[in-house]
């Protein structure tokens, strides 16, 4: 697609400056020939009702309505006639969203067959393209009674009929075209009479070729179903659970309702679990129905045997490779034999290997060895195990929270609800020395921020990138560990972040317990040595299991006796290394593990907070929590949410951010010891108010040995023009720009010969199809060994939150005419991009596109105040002249919603801030910010009954008098049940304690009569002085935050929301 926007067949078309076809006015018609896709032009032509064909048409201009403020009034009314005449007995090929049937406009999708249209009716992007986006289809035939008859265009070479993939190349004749798949036919291609630098995309700018498909008439489309995006989305959800759903189903009662969304402030506990626990409900039933979506059959297996002699079996997903599955390190994987060379046989394992630039295997170690079919390779399928326990621990810590007294303390509980309380100061003998011994020393930022939580029951710390939040948080950790008896819970949402912190506490000496999942005890790690299972393993005070443990690894399995006292022996030894353990870390998942049931933690610390969501981190706060510690930054990116319905009602808003909003202040750690000054003036001016200094100079940042063209010396940086079109990438749902890559390897290879090591280097792109193009690109096209663009680190900008590289090469891959910039105007993804890097930074991407959002284009104006916004060969790049996009928004309004945190936080006075709902609420969430695991933001949202079992009764206020609690408020007795049910007791099978009747939740729906209901005292302390009249969501002083259509922002685009590919889940929370 690069250079797209003027490749039409109606006059004579160019494509990189170089002439394609003569003729263009001729049509692709179907000579093929052995299955091959070599293509006569020569004999049909486009009766042209559409003008100057589909690419011209704007996003606010769909080729229907293009002149329709043209037509007079009588013939206005025709149009009516033609409409109702038009959507009666339409024949079977008709448009399934809009009911045009021009056998020339439709084509068939293969997998459902349903048909559609190539017109783009009220969206941005074709009927065709906008089905086989979201129900994540491929292949299509065009019509029998079309130009070019029933074909169904396929690669000339492999035949593959992935439409995404496909492409054309002229050949030397001027009426012939060749289609071939971008990957790897048309990069390899070797035919004399091809030139494969001419491959061009079938689909452009969102819709079919006019050749191929041609749009339907201007009066076709005018007397067509008008069809909106937010129809088609929700029609397409109808469609994976009724395929013969029409439109006239979206309006019957229950079909969309939504949850109801989260609040600032709750009344107790139960109103909370009752908020929380439907959104986790459809987390959970959407991750579930994703991950039974994913079998994948015809699967290769080579076999192997692990140093613990367990079967390992090898074989490569190309689901995977395309981007459509999602596969971390301890997901399970169940393999089955579909051969008649064995009998029947299917075995489950967890996966220890990932494919990375070296290989795109994945490794499967085997629970069981026996009957393994080892001696066959073929006819293998691999389903995907879910598992429910991530989402289970959330729904039953919020059960706790609302039942167990002791959960929590009364202070921590209140403040949790957001409730309004004196400060209360811990009285604690403080330290001689701030700094911890085996950690670096402390500068004044992080001194203040260890001096200001171990005197306070609740503190945020905001740890801006570079800023030493690890060695902070483990100084933290080594001074309360010292100062109480008790010991301290350490959590992060992923285990890599567990892993680092768990090593800085280990080096301040205290005694240290790594605690894991099952799934993952066989994965190697720096801290190995430090995990319970290796403590147990080596074990010297336990001469029986020790026996037992050599016995087991020598036979393979015990006998039932003695497997008995094998596991009741485990259980002892991890019960005494446990209770002896000064710190324990885990997960936040993990902290719900039935080995810790029997703690009780005072103090938590949940390290990469605002990564979490809420209901995880309440894991570990449940624990018998009364002092906690939450780091992050709400600045960066957020916790991972794949329903739209649940991020739409707020879950996609951590804990931390959450108690921003409500007026508590985080202690922000203000020296970056990673960027050169010149990368972290920008990031610090607009995202932390200039408040980061810099504990680098300059010259630490300057490597002169390294000779790299930047365009000012001692300013290592530069924005590189690039003005190649995007493209939709093999998978459907994602996107890549091919003269972006191109350039990539350039770069990457001037590195190199400039003296930078692989591992020194870092490409970051937003979108997966990108990530995979530009490996297998620099593979192929790289002009060093292979060996060296394989160590070479490409991965998404999510996946690069929390680490940092030498040098960093960020692709923005977006660039089109029409469709905007996706959530590359996500603030705090920008910020996370540009903050990786320590000695240098290059950003590819086309200005004029990226200029139009307000923030990029500040970015780029700041870059060319630095001249350092560039073009040209890398040898001789001079600065670009290019004029910038003018932004629709200005850029304070474009950033309101990111820096609401801030102002909450600088100017909370104990009200709301400007700008907010009410009680400080936020008027909305901003859809653009979300992280969610579908790649076009099409996510089904599956649960339509929630909304009638979390509904709550409107409640009785419990005090007539406003007034904060006391700092030593009780929390009261958790015996007695609140005016709300508990909506987890439903849906869990754990019990932690007296459950409740959710008849009386189901039964008092919004709006209804209050319940009358006596309370004791204590029922009484546990909820907020005064929240007004009533609590029902949107008209309490509670503050509901409001629904809104989930669209992108500007031209509202119905696939701007492309999401890439998130660190290694396939949920929405990291399994512990």
């Amino acid at each position: 697609m690069d250079s797209f926007d003027n490749f039409q067949y109606d006059t004579g078309s160019s494509y990189g400056g170089m002439s394609i076809v003569d003729d263009t006015s001729s049509v692709y018609t179907a000579t093929t020939q052995d299955n091959g896709s070599s293509v006569d032009l020569s004999s049909l032509s486009i009766s042209d009702d559409s003008p100057n064909g589909q690419a011209q048409s704007g996003i606010g201009q769909p080729n229907g309505q293009v002149h329709r403020h043209e037509l007079d009034e009588d013939f206005d009314a025709v149009l009516d006639d033609l409409k109702d005449e038009g959507q009666v007995d339409l024949p079977p090929h008709a448009c399934s969203y809009c009911g045009i049937h021009s056998p020339a406009s439709v084509v068939k999708c293969l997998i459902c067959n349903k048909w559609f249209c190539n017109s783009r009716g009220n969206t941005s992007a074709s009927h065709i393209v906008n089905h086989l986006v979201r129900a994540k289809h491929k292949e299509v035939i065009l019509h029998a009674d079309s130009p070019l008859g029933e074909t169904a265009p396929e690669c000339y070479n492999c035949g593959s009929k992935n439409v995404f993939m496909l492409g054309f190349i002229p050949a030397k004749s001027d009426t012939v075209v060749v289609l071939l798949c971008r990957q790897p036919c048309a990069a390899i291609s070797k035919e004399i009479s091809w030139n494969s630098a001419l491959w061009a995309p079938l689909i452009d700018d969102r819709s079919f070729l006019s050749w191929l498909v041609k749009p339907p008439s201007e009066n076709e489309q005018l007397r067509s179903r008008q069809i909106s995006f937010d129809q088609i989305n929700r029609l397409e959800d109808l469609w994976r659970d009724n395929a013969n759903a029409t439109l006239e189903d979206l309006e019957k009662p229950g079909v969309d309702d939504e949850p109801l969304p989260i609040l600032l402030r709750y009344e107790d506990a139960y109103q909370y679990q009752n908020i929380f626990g439907p959104l986790v409900k459809i987390e959970a039933d959407y991750d579930k129905k994703l991950k039974e979506s994913q079998t994948q059959t015809d699967i290769t297996v080579r076999w192997d045997i692990g140093l613990n002699q367990k079967r390992v079996a090898w074989f490569c997903l190309p689901k995977l490779e395309s981007g459509e599955v999602r596969l971390a390190v301890g997901d399970e994987l169940r393999l089955r034999y579909l051969g008649e060379l064995h009998k029947p046989w299917e075995g489950v394992g967890h996966v220890i290997k990932i494919p990375n630039n070296v290989s795109d295997e994945v490794a499967l170690e085997l629970r069981r060895t026996e009957g393994v079919p080892s001696e066959c390779t073929q006819n293998f399928a691999a389903d995907f195990v879910w598992k429910s326990t991530s989402f289970d621990r959330m729904q039953l810590a919020m059960k706790t929270f609302a039942v167990d007294e002791k959960s929590v303390s009364g202070y921590i509980y209140h403040k949790l609800l957001g409730h309004d309380l004196e400060p209360n100061v811990l009285r604690t003998q403080m330290p001689k020395r701030w700094s911890a011994p085996g950690l670096p020393e402390l500068n004044h930022s992080q001194m203040f921020a260890v001096k200001s939580v171990l005197q306070k029951p609740i503190s945020l710390i905001q740890g801006p990138p570079g800023t030493g939040k690890t060695v902070t948080s483990a100084t933290i950790v080594y001074h309360l560990a010292k100062m109480n008896p008790d010991q301290v819970l350490v959590c992060a949402p992923s285990n890599v972040a567990v892993d680092q912190l768990t090593e800085k506490i280990h080096a301040t000496g205290l005694k240290v317990v790594r605690l894991t999942a099952k799934s993952r005890e066989a994965l190697d790690s720096s801290v190995s040595f430090l995990t319970l299972h290796q403590q147990v393993a080596n074990s010297t005070h336990h001469v029986e299991l020790q026996k037992l443990i050599q016995l087991k690894n020598e036979q393979g399995e015990l006998s039932s006796n003695d497997e008995r006292k094998y596991k009741t022996l485990i259980r002892q030894c991890e019960k005494e290394i446990l209770t002896a353990a000064e710190v324990i870390c885990c997960t936040c998942v993990g902290a719900g593990d039935p080995r810790l049931s029997k703690l009780k933690f005072r103090t938590v610390l949940i390290d990469e907070a605002t990564q979490a969501a809420e209901p995880e981190c309440m894991i570990p706060l449940v624990l018998g929590c009364k002092q906690v510690v939450l780091v992050g930054d709400h600045q960066q990116l957020g916790p991972v949410i794949m329903n739209k319905k649940a991020a739409r009602a707020g879950l996609t808003q951590s804990l931390f951010e959450r108690l921003v909003l409500l007026g508590n202040r985080p202690i922000r750690l203000q020296v970056q010891y990673r960027m050169h000054p010149c990368l972290s003036e920008y990031p610090s001016n607009m995202f932390y108010e200039g408040s980061l200094q810099n504990g680098v100079t300059a010259p630490e940042r300057l490597r002169k040995n390294v000779d790299f063209p930047w365009p000012v010396p001692d300013t290592p940086m530069f924005f590189y023009q690039n003005l190649g079109q995007e493209e939709i990438s093999s998978s459907g749902t994602s996107f890549l720009n091919r003269t972006e890559a191109s350039n990539v390897e350039k770069i990457v290879t001037k590195f190199f010969k400039s003296g930078v090591v692989p591992n020194q280097i870092g490409v970051v792109t937003p979108y997966e199809g990108q990530r995979s193009y530009i490996v297998n690109y620099m593979q192929f096209n790289g002009s060093l060994k292979k060996d060296l663009y394989k160590e070479v680190e490409v991965a998404s900008v999510d996946a690069f939150q929390g680490r940092e590289k030498d040098y960093i090469i960020l692709s923005c891959v977006r660039s089109n005419e029409h469709q905007g910039i996706g959530f590359l105007n996500d603030p705090r993804r920008l910020n996370v991009a540009l903050t990786r890097a320590k000695y240098g930074v290059v950003i590819l991407g086309n200005p004029k596109v990226l200029s139009k959002h307000p923030l990029w284009h500040d970015l780029l104006t700041h870059y060319k105040s630095k001249e350092c916004l560039v073009e040209g060969p890398l040898s001789n790049l001079q600065i670009s002249m290019i004029q910038f996009s003018k932004p629709k928004r200005p850029l304070s309004k474009a950033m309101d919603q990111f820096r609401r945190h801030e102002t909450n936080a600088r100017d909370y006075l104990g009200g709301a801030s400007a700008g907010m709902g009410r009680s400080g609420t936020p008027s909305r969430f901003d859809p653009s910010f979300y992280r969610t695991h579908d790649a076009l933001g099409y996510i089904p949202s599956d649960v339509q009954s929630l909304r009638s079992q979390a509904t709550y009764s409107s409640g009785l206020p419990m005090f007539t008098a406003n007034g904060p609690f006391s700092a030593q408020v009780p929390r009261g007795t958790g015996a007695k049940r609140s005016a709300y049910g508990s909506y987890a007791s439903s849906i869990i099978s754990q019990d932690a304690g007296p459950s409740t009747d959710n008849s009386s939740v189901v039964g008092s729906a919004v709006g209804s009569e209050r319940p009358n209901l006596s309370y004791n005292q204590s029922d009484r302390l546990r909820r907020r002085p005064s929240f007004g009249s009533s609590s029902v969501a949107g008209t309490s002083d509670l503050g509901s935050l409001s629904q809104y259509d989930y669209k992108s922002q500007g031209e509202e685009v119905d696939m701007d929301d492309m999401k890439s590919q998130y660190t290694g889940t396939q949920s929405g929370v990291t399994v512990f």
